[in-house]
């Protein structure tokens, strides 16, 4: 039997960086069984070139990759998101729109590599921590028995990864 296939959103205020990293983690890491958008409430219009080094270096794809508004996947036509991950602690607190199907969602603060201060070598190196920080998160969520879990597990699960620290 194959396993079902889930839409993830990852949600970040500018979606540049954490948010942008979590949509390719997720699709990479869940080969086809998750497909990842990103989005942001307050979108910077460009991804962060650090994000798309990282990605390069990592021989991951960075095809298509685009900073954009939330309001894309509450629109018509939309696809139906099963979960959404806040990885910012401002998108977290943000009043969200409402999305159709009523997705399971959490709250995966990362701290904001595209805040720290410094030279290059330092910033890549904040970009890799949140990078790793997200596909240990991510890994997480995929060994859950997501379809024996009923809401309230779920819901509890989702959390206790969210406060997993690194």
């Amino acid at each position: 039997m194959q396993d079902k296939q889930y839409n993830v959103l990852v949600l970040c205020t500018g979606n540049s960086a954490r948010s942008i990293l979590g949509e390719v983690l997720f699709n990479v890491l869940g080969k086809g069984r998750f497909i990842a958008h990103s989005a942001g409430s307050k979108p910077v219009g460009q991804v962060n070139p650090f994000a798309l080094e990282l990605l390069r270096q990592q021989g991951l794809s960075t095809k298509g990759l685009r900073s954009k508004s939330w309001d894309e996947f509450a629109a018509p036509g939309a696809p139906e998101i099963d979960f959404i991950f806040t990885v910012c602690d401002n998108a977290a607190g943000e009043t969200c729109p409402i999305w159709p199907g009523k997705p399971a969602t959490a709250h995966w603060g990362i701290p904001d590599p595209a805040a720290v201060e410094g030279d290059d070598t330092i910033k890549r190196a904040a970009f890799r921590k949140a990078s790793e920080q997200l596909a240990r998160r991510i890994q997480l969520f995929m060994s859950l028995p997501i379809e024996s879990l009923d809401k309230l597990a779920l819901k509890e699960k989702l959390a206790e990864i969210g406060r997993i620290k690194d």
